[in-house]
């Protein structure tokens, strides 16, 4: 079994092994494939003429220090069990650190892969908070904004030592959701039956009911830089890369 860069005559099973990895829409899957996906950014696994692993990073930017944020780990299940994951994950470390990469960065989707990826020598460096909010009083004024202007105003909202995704990052999370600001909050949001669901809410917490209100959903759940709910997980590949403050974005 090889490990190398995709071919175009293996895209259509890269998508394939996503699916039956995670179970996304379709819809989700091309949104990354036509807005994130570089083959120069995939690694993956072939074998009897399948991929039978596979995963994907995205550019990450703290002040001079370049970081890669890994992202879709995926094993065939017919292929599981063999230890494919863990050399997957040794080949691109070791290729992102021949390209200069200066760390790594991943966010485990529960408990298990955490403590996986910590036997590979990640460790926790970033936590976030979580809050429910339901719509309350005066509607915020909002503006909807496109993905520069919003890439644009982050920058001043989040925590020193951030690790910043590069534009592409901003354009996949624009597949699966709107940005706005308003009075002292910046956020992207994605509402579907009432409910409102933001990845990154900046700003003044006290806004949520009010940015309910404005975008006509009865409740919503907010991720916003704070303590409480571990996220990013960190391995460094240079001996000077610090572990970023906080990783916003994580595309779940």
């Amino acid at each position: 079994m090889k490990i190398d860069f995709p071919v175009p005559q293996q895209y259509g099973r890269l998508t394939a092994l996503w699916q039956e990895a995670f179970g996304d829409t379709e819809e989700f899957i091309d949104g990354f494939f036509c807005t994130a996906f570089s083959p120069a950014r995939c690694r993956c696994i072939a074998a009897e003429n399948k991929i039978a692993a596979a995963l994907y990073w995205m550019d990450l930017r703290l002040e001079d220090k370049r970081y890669a944020y890994i992202y879709a780990v995926a094993v065939a299940k017919s292929h599981r069990g063999r230890g494919l994951c863990a050399r997957l994950m040794a080949d691109t470390r070791d290729h992102l650190a021949l390209r200069g990469y200066d760390g790594i960065l991943l966010v485990p989707q529960d408990d298990s892969l955490r403590k996986m990826y910590a036997k590979m020598g990640y460790r926790d460096c970033t936590q976030v908070m979580e809050f429910p909010a339901e719509a309350a009083g005066e509607a915020l004024s909002l503006q909807r904004i496109d993905r520069d202007t919003y890439h644009r105003l982050r920058r001043d909202l989040l925590p020193a030592g951030c690790a910043l995704e590069e534009p592409e990052g901003i354009s996949f999370l624009e597949t699966m959701a709107f940005f706005y600001r308003g009075e002292g909050v910046l956020l992207a949001a994605h509402a579907g039956n009432g409910t409102l669901w933001c990845p990154e809410f900046l700003g003044n917490r006290a806004a949520a009911p009010g940015v309910l209100a404005a975008l006509n959903c009865r409740e919503g759940h907010f991720r916003t830089p704070g303590e409480g709910v571990p996220f990013a997980m960190f391995l460094p590949l240079a001996h000077d890369a610090p572990a970023p403050s906080y990783l916003s974005l994580c595309f779940d």
